[in-house]
């Protein structure tokens, strides 16, 4: 009983940490003031900054995975909190690019990696039973950052600047991550859930030989790319299509990509990762046409193709903690997990760069939909790909 009570204490803790650190995703809001405030900086060169934060999370997952999976969590989550608060509070003193690269990408970037990477990789070993469930809910509050503090930061922004804003919620977002860590710890050795078996788990070097390793690791690039490109540009596109508010949208792109790690994830548990990934791509591409056609389908029509991108986003994000642990087991799942989010990682930077220097240069949105479209039909290529091969291998299996 008390290592059930102890588990949804975790998860809340875990869940707390994330809603502070998904204050990254609301940077189209600090992004769209930091414009108004150096003229000299130009959009594709602010989006570099939040590709490079988060480019720089599995770098911290990486890092940090290995140390979470043998002495637990509340030092990394610690570490995490004092990272990400400090690299905020100091990117309200960034007077240039490339300390602003350094602030808000490198240093916050990091924090969140160690951050995120701990919270995913506890819950999904605490609830071995409801992998989808508990990876969903923590990566929900990862996405719920931009909810909450959109609306914030933009009348702190209107209320005291930019750069204030940053050094205020750099404060605040550090003493709750640190607070939230003294609860993280490891799982018993035993299992929590009746029933469940320990697993040994690979390592990371043996799940990096692995073809289908690589297979799943290009099904996560295709499917991170569109959703961060949208999250980057969110305000943007708000304005290039007249959806409104750029706080808003912000808002609306944060509930769906929230509400997409619960749906799906919970989804993925009763009809099975694979085809719950390869459904969150067709959705995500009908989203990613109808934000491209919005100008003839109208505003309504820009705003559930928004919508439907972050849903499958979000999902993404839930489905994958689990869909690491079931192939690579629980055990090494911060680590292992830490190697299949460089994908992310790639997308981080793809997405957002893909969607500026287009706009740049053409002055539309346009062919950076197209493009993304084009990744989810490709992305369901290569999970149908995927299917079979394992397929094949538990045919191979059964009969030997």
């Amino acid at each position: 009983m008390t290592e059930q009570k102890n588990r949804w204490l975790i998860l809340i803790a875990a869940i707390v940490t994330n809603l502070s650190l998904g204050a990254g995703y609301a940077w189209s809001v600090f992004q769209t003031a930091l414009l108004a405030e150096n003229p000299g900086w130009s959009l594709s060169e602010t989006s570099l900054a939040f590709s490079i934060s988060f480019a720089m999370v599995p770098v911290g997952m990486i890092i940090c995975g290995p140390i979470v999976d043998k002495h637990g969590g509340k030092k990394i989550v610690m570490a995490a909190g004092l990272l990400f608060g400090l690299g905020m509070f100091l990117t309200g003193f960034a007077s240039s690019i490339l300390m602003l690269y350094m602030t808000y990408g490198v240093i916050l970037g990091l924090g969140i990696g160690a951050g995120y990477g701990t919270a995913t990789a506890l819950t999904v070993k605490w609830f071995p039973d409801k992998k989808g469930l508990a990876g969903g809910l923590t990566a929900a509050g990862f996405g719920s950052g931009a909810i909450l503090l959109a609306p914030i930061a933009t009348a702190m922004i209107d209320s005291v600047g930019v750069s204030q804003t940053f050094r205020l919620l750099g404060i605040i977002l550090l003493v709750v991550i640190c607070a939230a860590s003294f609860i993280m710890e490891n799982p018993p050795a035993k299992p929590v859930v009746s029933g469940v078996t320990a697993d040994e788990g690979s390592t990371f070097k043996d799940m990096l030989r692995e073809g289908n390793f690589w297979i799943l690791w290009g099904v996560y690039i295709f499917a991170a790319t569109s959703g961060m490109m949208i999250i980057g540009h969110a305000a943007n596109l708000a304005d290039y299509y007249s959806l409104g508010s750029g706080a808003v949208i912000v808002m609306i792109v944060g509930l769906a990509n929230t509400l997409g790690r619960i749906f799906w994830g919970s989804v993925s548990d009763r009809i099975g990762r694979y085809k719950t990934v390869m459904t969150m791509f067709a959705v995500s591409g009908a989203g990613l046409l109808s934000l491209n056609f919005a100008d003839q389908l109208g505003a309504v029509a820009g705003i559930i193709g928004l919508i439907c991108i972050a849903l499958s986003f979000g999902g993404f994000l839930g489905s994958f903690p689990g869909i690491t642990a079931e192939n690579w087991g629980a055990s090494k799942a911060a680590a292992n997990y830490g190697w299949m989010f460089t994908a992310y990682g790639i997308a981080s930077i793809m997405g957002p760069s893909l969607a500026s220097s287009i706009r740049e240069a053409t002055g539309s949105y346009s062919m950076a939909l197209i493009i993304s479209t084009g990744m989810a039909v490709a992305g369901i290529g290569l999970i149908a790909w995927y299917m079979k091969r394992i397929s094949k291998f538990q045919v191979a299996g059964d009969t030997a």
